[in-house]
């Protein structure tokens, strides 16, 4: 059963020593509400979560997570209106390549996960750049789900390992997830979603199934290291059993 906590303190103070999740998935919900609160168009919130995004990788990063995965763009969200997707793909692109030698830099390494079908060629260009740029980062690794839904990722495993020849007779979960968009990369540890909604979204469908899940009522825009850090230090009081006692 997922345990879901609001918080909004700030000043998190961490203990000497405390429990790092190696991997943090991360639901930026929020953009929208942020810009209207301030009389602002969309397409401001979506600029001023990139902005945050950027913050977070610093903070996880100097936390010790090893894994930062975030939820960009769903393959639902391609039902907005024409004028704000083209503007999230105009915000996205520029975000990655103004920022691309700065994450080279403090050795993060960027990987994307979801489906290249649909995605405009010169969006798909500055990913492939970008994932080039930062192959040999090694101090941290931010997974963008973009395109990304989490049953079509299970659709896709299926329709994948269904085309191999020589299948199992009996399929486990170790055979199953060499067929994730990035079967490499482990489940998360802790789930964050800011902005209060108390839902997956899609994300992560099978990853997440034993995630601890902390949700903060704070626009993902106003989202800051110290709102990090106190889901960390909430992530220390559970006792993750996996079904067991």
């Amino acid at each position: 059963m997922w345990k879901f906590f609001r918080k909004k303190k700030k000043n998190a103070d961490m203990p000497e020593t405390y429990v790092v999740p190696g991997h943090i998935a991360i639901i930026m919900d929020g953009n929208g509400r942020w810009a209207k609160k301030r009389g602002l168009s969309r397409s401001y919130g979506h600029r001023a979560g990139g902005e945050t995004l950027r913050k977070i990788v610093y903070a996880a990063r100097d936390l010790g997570v090893q894994y930062l995965t975030v939820y960009a763009f769903s393959t639902e969200n391609w039902k907005r209106p024409q004028e704000e997707v083209n503007k999230i793909m105009e915000i996205f692109m520029d975000f990655f390549n103004r920022y691309q030698d700065e994450f080279s830099k403090i050795k993060c390494r960027v990987r994307f996960m979801g489906r290249e079908e649909g995605i405009p060629a010169d969006v798909m260009e500055t990913i492939r750049k970008i994932e080039k740029v930062t192959e040999t980062g090694d101090q941290i690794q931010l997974n963008v789900a973009f395109n990304y839904g989490g049953r079509q990722e299970i659709l896709d495993a299926v329709t994948k390992m269904m085309a191999q020849e020589n299948r199992p007779p009996l399929i486990d979960e170790t055979y199953f997830k060499q067929f994730l968009y990035l079967p490499d990369v482990p489940e998360p540890d802790l789930v964050i979603r800011s902005s209060g909604e108390m839902r997956t979204s899609n994300f992560l469908m099978w990853e997440s199934a034993y995630s601890e899940f902390w949700v903060s009522d704070i626009l993902w825009p106003d989202f800051t290291g110290e709102d990090l850090k106190q889901a960390v230090l909430d992530y220390n009081n559970r006792h993750r059993r996996y079904g067991g006692l």
